[in-house]
């Protein structure tokens, strides 16, 4: 690298590192306030909601503002070059626009990368443990147990239905297992109730009948005043869910959880995967915003910072309604969940290029 790219990286990665921790200690500061009365019921210790809580709470607020902190670093020292005539003087010195925007897009791919390893191997793991956290101390909402009118699918062809299912005992009241060939019923399975027994996949049925169906016969091993052991594909853990469990999972493991829910009917898997394409789409959206960044800071312009950092503010702003809006109907309507999540991207990538195309060259 050049000595101007050296200076603009070493710039660009400065005030970002400055403008997120500043940033970050605002937030923990306010969810401190807002979670203080619980903490004190728990009776926890300084060192507990520390090491518990905040120490993951870090990876959390940042994986969500990273893109954010890169628009406001690209604005606040850019603005500073603008009005110190930096700007003006390269420019002068016959230095391209484009040659101008290179050494950003290098801060930028850093940036980029380091978010992308967070977002699918760093933060996930961090967010299991801060929301187990929240789940024992702060919000007892943040896990739930699927526990009433339950369908799922063992496999293609066997569909399982639990009509209420108990937790504290990991035991379900009126079980059904039907089996299918050809979209023809050919096997159910009944029990009055099926309660696991601690060992892997294995459940007790208690007071059960078999059907089968042939095509023009039908059997009946009834079955009531028996128990029975046997083994299913399905486990209590599958039965618990937490408020955000797609962000506790690491990229392979959501890719996987994807297929296995898929694959049983437990979910329409929308939301799982709207977080894995997000875990891509943020790191690109901090070359778009670092673009759009320069185009509005790099003109010298009465009002100075103040004007380049409410520029930012109001971006930045319609940025995460447009992507809040996107996801929402992703999630609730038919619009594709790859679709959904890039859309804020796609508007303001054609955002970049008018603001780049018409800056001050």
């Amino acid at each position: 690298m050049s000595i101007l790219d050296r200076y603009i990286v070493k710039k660009y990665l400065s005030t970002f590192f400055f403008t997120m921790l500043l940033i970050t200690m605002i937030a923990i500061t306010i969810d401190y306030f807002e979670r203080v009365d619980k903490f004190i019921n728990s009776n926890l210790s300084a060192r507990e909601i520390i090491e518990g809580y905040y120490i993951h709470f870090v990876p959390w607020i940042n994986g969500l503002l990273w893109p954010l902190f890169a628009l406001l670093a690209v604005i606040f020292f850019t603005s500073r070059m603008a009005r110190n005539s930096e700007i003006i003087s390269i420019l002068s010195a016959k230095v391209s626009y484009t040659r101008l925007i290179r050494p950003y897009m290098i801060g930028a791919g850093i940036l980029a990368t380091l978010l992308w390893v967070g977002n699918n191997y760093i933060i996930p793991k961090s967010n299991r443990l801060k929301n187990e956290f929240e789940s024992q101390y702060i919000r007892a909402s943040a896990k739930t147990t699927l526990n009433h009118n339950i369908h799922f699918w063992l496999s293609p062809n066997e569909k399982v239905f639990i009509r209420s299912y108990s937790s504290e005992d990991s035991s379900g009241r009126t079980f059904r297992l039907e089996r299918f060939e050809n979209q023809q019923l050919t096997y159910a399975l009944k029990a009055n109730k099926i309660k696991y027994l601690g060992k892997a996949n294995q459940w007790r049925l208690e007071g059960y009948e078999v059907r089968t169906f042939g095509k023009l016969s039908e059997t009946l091993d009834s079955r009531t005043n028996e128990h029975k052991d046997t083994t299913f594909s399905f486990v209590p853990q599958d039965f618990t869910r937490y408020t955000k469990q797609m962000e506790m999972m690491n990229t392979s493991d959501l890719r996987e959880f994807l297929r296995y829910e898929q694959a049983k009917g437990l979910d329409s898997g929308k939301k799982y995967s709207i977080e894995l394409y997000r875990r891509t789409a943020d790191p690109f959206t901090i070359f778009i915003l670092t673009l759009i960044g320069v185009a509005v800071a790099s003109r010298k312009v009465r009002g100075g910072m103040g004007f380049h950092l409410a520029a930012g503010v109001v971006i930045g702003a319609v940025f995460v309604i447009l992507s809040k809006f996107s996801t929402t109907f992703s999630t609730n309507l038919s619009l594709p969940p790859g679709l959904g999540v890039w859309i804020p991207n796609i508007f303001f990538s054609a955002v970049a290029w008018f603001l780049v195309r018409n800056a001050q060259k």
